[in-house]
């Protein structure tokens, strides 16, 4: 009898390699790592490799090693939601005011809109069998109004825009949009799952109450993590680790996805402690070269072009144009309506168009729950890649040298300098 073990010592490295390999190739092309990453997982699933040469993917990813693959790429997954619940400025999201709760706003509704009528369109075609039309919908919609904070974050970083008036005010919206549209997901999940608007409703109220639990905690939790800190980093790892592992357990228990308490901790997790800081350093440097890979793998495998009649392409084309048209329409219009001109808005436009790993992340949790069929996930990721990928391009067009948009730009007050240097 074979090792189980075996298969896993040559997945693993095929994988991280892959991706590693994908993202410095990308990134030759002023593209963000995350579009190499996300192409090599899916060119190792069928869409290639499983075309060309199905023995050689079976003896690289034979199904026997697919559930512990599958079963770390989760883990990294829950890492990495915890590290953007850390990184999330809940100050940010306090503070919004004007432009930005205009601009995030209507780059959410816009595309929820938009979503829900082609919703009804797909639900005949791609909705699978027993899935209700009002989760279905829901998640579709949802689906569509993501924008991806940390990629965003990353391309904005690599251009030296992060503390420009345009890179404040971009991050302030997607922030902003991003935790509403996580709180949409939580509801679409809980009807997808629990079946009964009664149970969906007690799953949110459940979920609603744990996150209450984990703000009160949150002082407690810091003179834990405190005290730790003075006995060394290991033990500040090990707590927050286990930490987001049983809140990831709990969410689960309440018919919540696991990812949502991962989330949730690292929202809550204290901010400022420099063995915290430390410990989430460490964990980002494991996580995502060697378990994040894992996760782009098994959406990879669930991800085939090959197969994809001509008529389902067009339904790729038009889940390409909706999603467009609402995100970036909705975040332009609404910056131009509050007083930008149409430069500033375009950018705004285009960063909130970006969708990235967390749309990746959340079209990961539909398929999971079952609330979409892999042809509506395959279609859906091309959306993704599409859009992620034309961001840092059409943003260093529509930008140009106008230095509200370029790193030499400073402003006082970055979070109000769309209202007062945009307006002609």
């Amino acid at each position: 009898m074979s090792d189980p073990l075996l298969p896993v010592l040559l997945a693993v490295p095929v994988v991280v390699l892959a991706c590693q390999a994908g993202g410095r190739a990308v990134r030759l092309l002023g593209q963000p790592p995350v579009i190499g990453e996300i192409l090599a997982g899916i060119l190792l699933g069928p869409s290639l490799l499983g075309w060309l040469a199905p023995t050689v993917q079976h003896h690289l990813l034979p199904s026997s090693v697919l559930p512990v693959t599958s079963a770390l790429g989760n883990l990294g997954l829950m890492a990495f939601l915890f590290l953007i619940g850390l990184e999330l400025d809940l100050r940010s999201l306090r503070t919004t005011r004007g432009a930005v709760a205009a601009v995030s706003l209507a780059g959410l509704l816009l595309p929820l809109a938009l979503g829900t009528a082609l919703a009804a369109a797909l639900y005949p075609h791609f909705a699978p069998d027993g899935v209700g039309r009002l989760p279905f919908t829901l998640f579709v919609a949802v689906a569509l109004s993501i924008t991806a904070f940390p990629v965003l974050a990353r391309i904005l970083a690599d251009r030296g825009l992060e503390t420009t008036p345009l890179g404040a005010f971009a991050l302030a919206c997607a922030a902003t949009d991003d935790a509403l549209a996580w709180c949409l997901l939580t509801a679409a999940v809980a009807l997808a799952t629990t079946g009964t608007a009664l149970s969906a409703l007690t799953t949110l109220a459940l979920t609603a109450a744990y996150a209450a639990v984990l703000v009160l905690i949150r002082p407690l939790l810091r003179t834990l993590l405190e005290r730790a800190g003075r006995t060394g980093d290991e033990l500040v790892l090990a707590l927050l680790f286990a930490g987001l592992c049983l809140s990831a357990y709990t969410t689960d228990q309440i018919d919540a996805h696991p990812a949502f308490g991962a989330f949730l901790f690292g929202a809550a997790a204290p901010r400022g402690l420099p063995a915290v800081e430390r410990s989430a350093a460490r964990i980002r440097a494991v996580v995502l070269p060697l378990l994040l890979p894992l996760f782009f793998v098994d959406a990879g495998l669930h991800t085939d072009f090959s197969h994809l009649p001509t008529g389902q392409w067009a339904w790729g084309a038009a889940i390409l144009t909706v999603a467009v048209v609402g995100k970036w329409g909705g975040a332009a219009g609404a910056a131009r309506l509050t007083g930008a001109d149409w430069r500033w808005s375009a950018a705004v436009g285009t960063l909130m168009n970006c969708r990235g790993l967390t749309e990746l992340v959340v079209l990961g949790i539909g398929l999971q729950t079952g609330v979409i069929t892999e042809t509506l996930f395959t279609l859906l990721v091309i959306m993704t890649v599409i859009t992620t990928a034309a961001t840092a391009p059409i943003l260093r067009r529509v930008a140009g040298d106008d230095p509200r948009m370029t790193p030499s730009a400073t402003h006082d007050d970055p979070e109000r300098a769309p209202a007062r240097e945009t307006t002609r």
